[in-house]
């Protein structure tokens, strides 16, 4: 079995105690034990500020060579945790654990992984701690794959060693039909598609990282997000869709929001060149706005100073065209290819007096960047409008009459 713990399930001695604990149990009740671990609570955080106290950019190479101690403090100690609980343990690095990458610092993505030193190791009967969030090039350096990077290490891992499901602990009950720290009268959704998860995902839910979605998707893995606190049963993400019995009709399965999304201008490049200048250096691509001379572009999830250095390296000069925003989404079957999903998002923030100032829409999501002080809002109120506190387990459909 595969399970990742996050930072805040590692945060402090006694959490990471409690994870060598369950990790203890699970290989005394004959499981072979992987487990992928991030940060403890605040270290890459913490290390991060270090370099930026020595400069306001540091070297990407040199950045990942920091960034990617932390997770290699959690595994060593929670391996010497294991060991003084009276089982015996390895704490393997990316690059031990045959974890591959680009060349991207800083958001590299994953070429390939070889675990045969995992598997050598679970023959001996080790529970093996796995860093997660880094890898290594062809040349031997460390890469880090992006905040959130540890779930996609622990997903590539089960799909390397052929395993069905990975189990993320974290330090929420499963995934919500919105944030609930946000959306107090959110609700835990039981199962859910990976296609659904990864709009959720993709439009600011932090429970799991986009890319570790997009793995399991194409890997077949199912992932059970779940509390590392209670142990109890979460949320399912699997490969297999629910049934909609309701023909034409949308589904509606959550809200998700992101309090910081801005809008960049540059001028003089084409949507492809900023297409191609974002997807190098690991960035996403968002709302492309054009208009002769000057464009206007999105880059959801990614750090200012990391968009204004992509389009840097090819001597352009991007600037915060409206820093002051950011965005709610409403995600689901088809939702985005519907006109009344789109209309019932926009009368209802209108009735609000929170005015969008751009929409855009995929099929099964739509988007709205309303000024960042009204976002936490408009998550409200979209969640009631679409009806998304009544049932977690059934979320709301929209239905859509059919012409004779």
């Amino acid at each position: 079995m595969v399970w990742k713990f996050g930072g805040s399930s590692v945060g402090d001695m006694d959490r990471l105690r409690r994870v060598a604990q369950r990790l203890v149990e699970a290989r005394r009740a004959g499981a072979d034990v992987v487990a992928v671990l991030s940060a403890m609570s605040d270290t890459t955080d913490d290390l991060l500020e270090m370099a930026n106290v020595l400069t306001a950019q540091p070297d990407a190479r040199e950045l990942d060579a920091l960034l990617a101690v932390g997770e290699s403090m959690s595994c060593a100690l929670a391996a010497i945790a294991v060991h003084e609980l009276g089982e015996r343990a390895v704490s393997l690095n990316g690059r031990q654990a045959g974890v591959l990458t680009d060349t991207a610092h800083g958001n590299a993505r994953m070429q390939s992984i070889d675990p045969a030193r995992i598997v050598a190791a679970l023959e001996q009967g080790l529970i093996v701690l796995v860093t997660g969030y880094q890898g290594v090039t062809d040349d031997g350096d460390v890469t880090t794959l992006g905040r959130g990077g540890s779930d996609a290490s622990a997903i590539a891992v089960a799909a390397a060693l052929g395993l069905p499901e990975c189990d993320i602990w974290t330090d929420v009950p499963g995934v919500f039909t919105a944030d609930p720290r946000v959306v107090p009268d959110a609700r835990r959704l039981d199962r859910l598609s990976h296609e659904a998860m990864l709009q959720l995902a993709e439009a600011g839910a932090q429970v799991m990282q986009p890319r570790a979605v997009e793995l399991a998707a194409a890997h077949g893995v199912a992932i059970h997000v779940r509390s590392s606190f209670t142990g109890e049963p979460g949320t399912w993400i699997t490969e297999v869709r629910e049934e909609n019995d309701m023909f034409e009709t949308a589904r509606i399965i959550g809200v998700a929001h992101r309090r910081h999304d801005p809008l960049y201008q540059v001028d003089g490049l084409t949507p492809a060149q900023v297409s191609a200048a974002l997807d190098g250096h690991g960035l996403p691509v968002g709302s492309i706005i054009g208009s002769p001379g000057e464009l206007r572009f999105t880059s959801p999830g990614a750090e200012p100073q990391a968009v204004i250095a992509a389009l840097g390296d090819i001597g352009a000069a991007v600037a915060v065209h409206d820093e002051e925003l950011g965005s709610v989404s409403v995600a689901g079957d088809a939702c985005g290819n519907r006109s009344e999903v789109t209309l019932r998002i926009l009368e209802s923030l209108e009735r609000t007096g929170i005015r969008p100032v751009l929409v855009t829409s995929t099929p099964s999501r739509v988007s709205c960047h309303v000024a960042s002080g009204a976002v936490d809002e408009a998550a409200r109120v979209l969640h009631s409008a679409f009806g998304l506190h009544t049932d977690a387990a059934a979320p709301q459909p929209v239905g859509v009459a059919l012409a004779n």
